[in-house]
């Protein structure tokens, strides 16, 4: 029986050069392009496997960053920005083959979410990262926004959460980090 791994976003900013290193060098450029995409972007990896090559490729004719997608889960349509990553994502779309971004190479599809967490683990193991699963790329994308904005409404909106409670819960933002925050606030310093 598998055992639940409870999957954390990556907190740690060498930790996330490390993960792109271990992927780049021990898995291929496919995945390495989909952890960072999925980290800059917030989407989840089901929704990131049904990115085609043609859609990076329109942007770029179209002098844009802006991403339509339809999220899987919601249904909802939402406008991905791809800031710094794009001109990295363009240049590994443009040397495909395959119509899918991240194509398997079983065929004329797309990986799979199995394969996908299968290579993200292999690059965790070997950058020596924990609790990885196919939600850190999302749960890293929503924790490093909320550190830069705090601004935990607006990563509820990007997320599609109901709560703010549970966009908290899921970026890993716990009572003891709460907790140490308050340790040194002061209305009055």
């Amino acid at each position: 029986m598998n055992q639940i791994k409870d999957v954390q976003p990556i907190r740690d900013k060498q930790q996330l050069d490390d993960m792109k290193w271990a992927l780049k060098r021990h898995c291929s450029e496919r995945d390495y392009i989909l952890f960072i995409l999925g980290c800059e972007t917030g989407l989840r990896v089901g929704d990131l496997l049904k990115l085609k090559v043609k859609q990076i490729v329109e942007l770029k004719s179209k002098k844009q960053r802006i991403l339509k997608v339809t999220e899987g889960k919601t249904q909802k349509i939402r406008d991905i920005h791809i800031g710094n990553c794009f001109d990295e994502i363009f240049k590994y779309a443009s040397q495909l083959e395959s119509e899918w971004l991240f194509p398997s190479r079983k065929g004329d599809k797309a990986i799979s979410p199995t394969q996908a967490y299968r290579q993200l683990n292999k690059g965790a193991e070997f950058a020596g990262v924990k609790s990885v699963g196919d939600h850190t790329l999302r749960k890293t994308f929503g924790y490093w926004v909320y550190k830069a904005t705090k601004d935990v409404a607006m990563l509820q909106g990007i997320l599609n959460h109901r709560h703010l409670s549970i966009t908290l819960r899921y970026i890993g933002i716990t009572e003891e980090e709460t907790n140490n925050a308050l340790k040194t606030f002061s209305v009055f310093d």
